[in-house]
């Protein structure tokens, strides 16, 4: 039997860390399945889907916490499995620029909630416009959408928004 945990981890950024952290997971005889690394703000933090043979999640817990020695802040989490079961819904993307402020991101994922609509993914950054060195905030929203979902209603929603916030918000 397998069990699924789910790895975060967070550490000043800097090379070998990845290494480290499959070290232990191998060690303990784990799989690495799936996983999201980002840099953020001179830290490297990280989401990865392990799999142990057996119930040995104590042990990698253990031995990944152990990292803190190193400067790595790990917590680990079961899973039910490797993969979430199917639902009754479709795969929807937004696109999302703007000029930077705040609030971008709780008005977007409320008109999502308020719709039953779940983010699987989002990859958000700012940078500087090259003219004007204005901040510029730009996303990308995955979610899953159920069949029911009015999208008449979710595009009217995010127009309202994209006018309010100045921002561009294509739903693909």
């Amino acid at each position: 039997m397998e069990t699924y945990y789910i790895v975060s981890f967070i550490g000043d950024d800097r090379p070998g860390l990845v290494e480290q952290l499959s070290q232990v997971i191998e060690a303990n005889g784990g799989n690495w399945h799936e996983s999201r690394l980002s840099q953020l703000g001179g830290k490297f933090a990280g989401l990865v889907l392990v799999s142990l043979r057996g119930d040995s999640g104590d042990a990698l817990q253990r031995d990944l916490k152990a990292l803190s020695a190193r400067g790595i802040s790990v917590r680990v989490t079961a899973a039910t499995s490797a993969a979430a079961a199917p639902e009754t819904a479709r795969d929807i993307v937004l696109t999302v620029i703007g000029p930077d402020r705040t609030g971008i991101v709780r008005e977007i994922a409320r008109a999502l909630a308020r719709r039953e609509i779940n983010v699987v993914e989002m990859d958000s950054r700012v940078s500087s416009a090259p003219m004007s060195a204005e901040r510029i905030f730009e996303a990308r929203i995955e979610a899953r959408i159920p069949d029911n979902t009015d999208l008449d209603d979710l595009t009217d929603a995010l127009e309202e928004i994209a006018n309010q916030m100045t921002l561009e918000i294509d739903l693909e």
